[in-house]
């Protein structure tokens, strides 16, 4: 009886690892053009390309590797550069905030795992997940499958641009596909009017500071969206 419900258990656990990568599936559209436009990025600048596609293991967070490949390919210093990437990647702050919880009593090697993961769409394909009934290790392995997924066509994409290279044109500007996405799919699952402005409010901001310095525009945006809900939580 003990083999069969560990039997059992093992399934269950690779069916939500498989569920979670299904999840994911919808936000590759947006990914995809992202990635690629940083693959392009780096094949066109005057570092190495294998340089410029490397930040995408190491930094994991488009936003801060197109920021690191324009700062690389003008010759900023190392310090300027990866302070401009982790302010840029401040949200993350924000993730692991309310991803901590969920990942209470995991052993340290799974924590280090899922944090490195964490980027937007793991962030939300995976909190939606731990929001349901039955969470614990199958939650943990639905999350896992969607942000492995994400991690891989990720560093496919960016091959591809940076295989592309001068194929595509420099100005092509994808890179804003993915925040519209983003807001396009958080209003398609907010269940309130109040979420449903709150996310309206934060791509309203997250367009309008496109063109912030340092790349911004997003930790503002998420911001916004966080100010505008917490005010009508209050109001209601």
């Amino acid at each position: 009886m003990a083999a069969a419900e560990t039997t059992l258990v093992r399934s269950l656990h690779v069916t939500e690892f498989a569920a979670g990568a299904r999840a994911m599936l919808p936000w590759l559209a947006g990914v995809a053009p992202f990635g690629l436009v940083i693959g392009v990025s780096a094949a066109q600048a005057s570092i190495s390309t294998l340089v410029g596609w490397l930040t995408g293991p190491v930094i994991y967070g488009g936003s801060a590797q197109i920021a690191t490949i324009e700062m690389l390919n003008a010759g900023a210093a190392p310090a300027i550069i990866v302070v401009t990437a982790l302010v840029i990647n401040l949200r993350l702050i924000l993730y692991s905030a309310a991803m901590a919880v969920r990942w209470r009593g995991t052993p340290l090697w799974w924590r280090a795992t899922a944090a490195y993961l964490l980027v937007d769409p793991s962030f939300v394909v995976g909190i939606d997940r731990y929001q349901r009934p039955s969470g614990g290790n199958e939650a943990h392995s639905y999350y896992v499958g969607a942000a492995a997924l994400l991690w891989v066509a990720w560093a496919l994409a960016i091959g591809a641009g940076a295989t592309l290279g001068a194929q595509l044109p420099a100005a092509l500007h994808l890179d804003m596909v993915i925040p519209l996405y983003l807001v396009g799919e958080v209003m398609r699952k907010a269940g309130d009017q109040a979420s449903r402005r709150a996310a309206l409010a934060a791509g309203g901001v997250a367009v309008a500071a496109f063109a912030v310095p340092l790349h911004l525009g997003m930790l503002l945006a998420i911001i916004a969206g966080l100010a505008f809900a917490i005010t009508a939580k209050e109001k209601s």
